[in-house]
Formats: C-alpha cells, structure tokens, sequence
C-alpha cells in the first residue's frame, strides 16, 4: 500500500513564497512520476495539473505556475517538493500530492491548503 502525506501550505501574502512537500512510502518502485495537482475553491472547479517530476528528473509545468513555482524530488526520501514563488491570489487552492507508479497506478496525498490574501 502506497502513502503520501503532504506539509506545509499555509497563508501567505501576494509576492510571497510556499513550499510544500510530500512524503510517500510504501511499495512505490524507483520508476514513477510525482507531481502536484490544486483544486481551487467553488462548486465546479475541477482538479488542475500544477507540475510534475518523473524518477529521471523531468519536468513539467501549467503555464500559469513557469517561472513562479519550481517541483524537485529527493528520490533517497521518496519525497516531492514544491517551491513557490512570486506566489497571487488566483493560486489560492488545495494543493495534492500525486503519484502515478510504474504499473500506472495513482495515489493522493491528503491535500493542504495555500492561502494567497492580496
């Protein structure tokens, strides 16, 4: 059984900088790909893609969050970070640790709250 358990978030002003990370344990292979996802308050906002790191140390990122936000990992701790900077009130949102194992399977962590007050 596979496990994430996110830290950090918080509330933060306009301009301000998070990080949040994730923790994962369990069977969770050295092949796998993490990310973030957000989900921002209000009926009918779906779950976004914020960025996402594979085990080789690739990278992707929503074009809202380039430049701003930065996703690392440390494969010895099994952990996923997420840096963000330069952070706006339109991040404000649930952010969720993601990890898609190597035989395609997909797990949450728990979610923490970003707070971006303007």
């Amino acid at each position: 059984q596979v496990q994430l358990v996110q830290s950090g978030g918080g509330l933060v002003q306009a301009g301000g900088s998070l990080r949040i990370s994730c923790v994962a344990s369990g069977s969770i292979g050295r092949t796998n790909t993490m990310g973030w996802y957000r989900q921002a308050p209000g009926s009918g906002k779906q779950r976004e893609l914020v960025a996402l790191i594979s085990s080789g140390g690739f990278t992707t990122y929503a074009d809202s969050v380039k430049g701003r936000f930065t996703i690392s990992r440390d494969n010895a701790k099994n952990t996923v970070y997420l840096q963000m900077n330069s952070l706006k009130p339109d991040d404000t949102a649930a952010y969720y640790c993601n990890l898609l194992s190597w035989s395609h399977n997909n797990y949450w962590g728990q979610g923490t709250q970003v707070t971006v007050s303007s």
